[in-house]
């Protein structure tokens, strides 16, 4: 009989996914959800909360890029920028890449997230909770953002499917505050989930967005941790332009960048926004 541990999925109906777990490092209940960070041959160290996964050592570059790089250098000019969720570190280590960039507030509501993920996946915040630019603020991030203590040029949402804490985090209320936690001409990207197999979700997002921006839509990322399909990376801001912002502007930006990329690239950037037509259809 086999002693091997599995840590399997089950989010999509009629679908179970799973990682052998070679070594688990760390695994309790933190009071918002089960947190396990734990080993895998193929994909280095991994975190899953309430048995879904949320990152990998081996792939958590590509989310993170794309979440990070691509509203702030279609804006061009961003100083201040918000994230609600986060809690690996990830998006706040790309978005300090950016020079310009004065001030980052992060609003994670576990502290235990943060707390194990510098211990156990140091790699993907890499120092990033240190930086003097960083405020870190242990809360509900729906309450912080009906309450905001600042006005941010980017915005940007990463949080967990819309079970558990994070399903607060797509509703028709929180993303009416968010609009009011950006600047003139901000913009707010969000985590929608697989389209293939979480239409909805996207659809949902983008009904939302229709009633409170300009312009809104979605774009798409290969993470090979996230089966079933393209991940959509929701878009929504007053300024039209920043959807149309030329290739030679951001390959200038991002010439600026800190460090090198491993998927993000400006011409993919471009290239993350046309959409196949089953994805299109979402965005109502």
């Amino acid at each position: 009989m086999s002693d091997e541990r599995w840590v399997t999925e089950n989010l999509h109906d009629g679908v179970r996914t799973g990682f052998r777990a070679d070594k688990v490092l760390f695994e309790e209940g933190t009071g918002h959800q089960h947190l396990v960070i734990f080993e895998n041959a193929k994909f280095g160290r991994m975190m899953s909360l309430d048995g879904i996964t949320q990152v990998t050592e081996r792939d958590e570059f590509v989310y993170h890029e794309m979440m990070s790089h691509v509203p702030i250098l279609a804006h061009g000019a961003a100083r201040k920028v918000l994230i609600i969720g986060g809690g690996d570190g990830g998006v706040l280590r790309e978005v300090l890449r950016h020079k310009g960039v004065e001030k980052v507030t992060m609003v994670e509501i576990d502290r235990s997230v943060v707390d194990m993920c510098v211990e156990h996946l140091p790699m993907i915040s890499a120092g990033a909770f240190d930086d003097p630019r960083t405020n870190l603020v242990i809360a509900d991030g729906a309450a912080f953002a009906a309450n905001p203590d600042d006005r941010y040029d980017v915005m940007i949402v990463d949080s967990t499917d819309p079970v558990g804490p994070g399903a607060v985090l797509f509703s028709p209320e929180f993303y009416a505050n968010a609009k009011n936690c950006l600047s003139e001409g901000g913009v707010i990207v969000t985590q929608n989930g697989v389209p293939f197999v979480q239409g909805d979700e996207l659809q949902g997002t983008m009904g939302e967005f229709k009633k409170l921006f300009r312009s809104y839509g979605c774009y798409l990322a290969t993470i090979p941790t996230y089966v079933l399909g393209s991940m959509a990376l929701g878009w929504g801001s007053d300024n039209s332009e920043l959807l149309n912002v030329p290739l030679e502007v951001l390959e200038e930006r991002f010439a600026a960048l800190e460090g090198e990329t491993k998927y993000y690239a400006p011409d993919v950037h471009k290239a993350a926004f046309a959409l196949p037509p089953y994805v299109k259809k979402f965005v109502v």
